[in-house]
């Protein structure tokens, strides 16, 4: 096509562009800024206060760092997956970044969903040592991000993957009594084939499993 269009072109249009070549020669010298990525978070969360909770507080819990999988210097690329093609290669985005690590914004995403309903310590936390009124210490949330992709099962249709393994003990004298383990895996359909719908699905199939795991965390502490 690109031949066809240049032995169409006249040649007085050849030495016009010639000209406005030397013109602009200056402009062209100097370095384009590269473009900057974009960033992206799971948005504000809360616009406005929550009323409380009627219901009976839940037992503290201490949340452990929760910990991701680590791509070298691709700590904070999108990343997705092309599973028509090849399911097993991580791909990431050029041009987009989350703010954070995936893992630190799930960690914030779990806060405020166990929150709801109970006090949420960290590790660091004086009280998380102390025990309680019936003498043992506040059970301690492990979490671990297996899985965090915008996955496409062909060139227009995706789903933003999470899979996360939880697991809750409660620390005594002897070692570690643990409660439970599971594996949260949850898909949301991206709205479209771009970074801009893969983060928004990302950050709902997160949403979701902070609140099945919130769920699952009050069955286990029974």
């Amino acid at each position: 096509m690109y031949a066809n269009i240049a032995a169409r072109t006249k040649p007085w249009l050849g030495l016009c562009s010639l000209a406005g070549l030397l013109l602009l020669g200056g402009c062209a010298a100097v370095p384009q800024s590269p473009a900057r990525p974009v960033l992206y978070d799971f948005g504000p969360g809360l616009l406005m206060p929550q009323p409380a909770d009627p219901r009976t507080p839940l037992s503290a819990v201490v949340l452990a760092d929760v910990q991701g999988a680590s791509y070298a210097d691709a700590s904070t690329a999108v990343l997705y997956r092309l599973a028509y093609a090849d399911a097993r290669q991580l791909r990431p985005y050029q041009l987009a970044r989350w703010s954070q690590p995936p893992a630190q914004l799930l960690e914030q995403e779990l806060r405020t969903a166990l929150g709801q309903r109970r006090a949420v310590l960290r590790a660091t936390d004086a009280r998380a040592a102390a025990p309680g009124a019936t003498g043992a210490r506040p059970a301690v949330l492990r979490v671990q991000l297996e899985e965090f992709s915008q996955v496409f099962t062909s060139p227009s249709d995706s789903v933003g993957l999470v899979r996360v393994r939880a697991t809750v003990v409660v620390p005594g004298a002897t070692g570690d009594q643990l409660l439970g383990q599971r594996l949260f895996t949850v898909r949301q359909p991206a709205t479209s084939a771009d970074a801009v719908g893969g983060t928004r699905a990302l950050a709902e199939a997160a949403a979701q499993a902070a609140q099945e795991l919130a769920q699952w965390l009050q069955e286990v502490q029974r």
